[in-house]
């Protein structure tokens, strides 16, 4: 396996400094810490993808043993772990989802069907969560709280996300001989719900991860899922220096312009892929790691702060980019599945 490089814009021995910049803020369990200190799953579980990317098995793994030491009985996570602990105890339906992700991930790139098998009971229970927060038109509600009250909403970029952690979770099943059609079930009619029914999610669209993530996570893809990304295009990407966190505010982050990254080379647009990937590493460091974003009216690094999961989010859009690995298409191939509509949401497409 190769590691990724991208002419231009990283070597090879820069992704691994990348990668070793994660590890370096790994705790003693095996947990991916946020600069402040907490961890949760969704990008712990990003950060042990990258890591796998760069061949870093070893630190990945310890990743994994945390998430089968944190899981719960209910098979989520808390949202929040600090020092060991669990600091906000409700459990995010997304995060729950991702694990799936990683899991399918680290076979593709690993090969590994036995550390696959391992982990999927802590998938099964996540996934079975994550199930019982969908609504009878079809979103998938974004938490389910310390008391077990189910949220009275669901979000857009977590239910875009869940999407592409429920078609991976199907895949892993039919892989390892125990296959899952309510997940399929489940997907079908979540990624409904995400290409026609806008008024099922919170309104954040001030928020870029609301524009793209539809188009990441697979549930929107071809003509529609290029005339969404055109339409706010302008609004939200800024030449040379990234995509902005949230559209009225002068910050362009790392994190949300390699997930653009990963999204347009989902839809086949190289170019403008290789151009937003190359923009953004002005936020790398000298030691590998990367800023989490930039104040570009102020002209500072705001926060002053650089985060592992920004570390991640450039070495998978690396890996997508340049196709080192085996896993480098696994955000491309999320929309290879045509959603089939199952009429729960009682719209017209339905209905026909």
């Amino acid at each position: 396996m190769s590691v990724p490089a991208v002419p231009g814009a990283i070597t090879a021995d820069q992704v691994v400094a990348t990668a070793r910049s994660i590890a370096a803020v790994q705790d003693g369990e095996g947990g991916v810490p946020w600069p402040e200190g907490h961890i949760d799953a969704w990008n712990h579980v990003e950060c042990l993808m990258a890591m796998t990317v760069a061949g870093l098995r070893e630190e990945a793994r310890r990743g994994y043993d945390w998430l089968a030491r944190y899981q719960r009985q209910n098979g989520s996570w808390p949202m929040k772990v600090a020092g060991g602990e669990p600091v906000e105890k409700g459990g995010e339906s997304n995060h729950a989802a991702y694990v799936a992700v990683g899991v399918w991930h680290d076979l593709l790139v690993t090969g590994d069907e036995a550390f696959a098998a391992s982990m999927w009971p802590m998938v099964t229970r996540a996934l079975d969560f994550v199930v019982g927060l969908q609504t009878t038109r079809g979103e998938i509600v974004w938490e389910r709280d310390a008391h077990g009250v189910p949220a009275a909403y669901a979000l857009l970029t977590g239910s875009a996300s869940i999407y592409q952690g429920l078609r991976s979770g199907v895949l892993l099943g039919e892989r390892l001989g125990d296959p899952q059609p309510d997940w399929e079930l489940a997907a079908d009619r979540l990624g409904h719900v995400l290409a026609a029914h806008p008024e099922a999610f919170a309104d954040k669209s001030r928020f870029s991860m609301d524009w793209y993530y539809p188009v990441l996570g697979g549930a929107v893809r071809g003509a529609e899922g290029e005339k969404r990304i055109e339409e706010e295009w302008d609004t939200f990407v800024v030449p040379d220096l990234g995509v902005r966190c949230v559209s009225d505010q002068p910050w362009v982050t790392g994190a949300e312009s390699c997930e653009l990254v990963l999204t347009l080379d989902a839809m086949g647009d190289r170019d403008r892929a290789l151009r937003v990937f190359a923009d953004m590493q002005h936020l790398r460091h000298e030691d590998g790691s990367y800023w989490t974003g930039w104040q570009f009216v102020n002209e500072k690094h705001f926060p002053h702060e650089r985060s592992a999961y920004t570390a991640a989010a450039v070495i998978l859009a690396a890996d997508a980019l340049s196709g080192a690995t085996p896993g480098a298409a696994i955000f491309r191939n999320a929309g290879d599945h045509e959603v089939r509509i199952t009429g729960d949401c009682g719209c017209e497409h339905a209905r026909a």
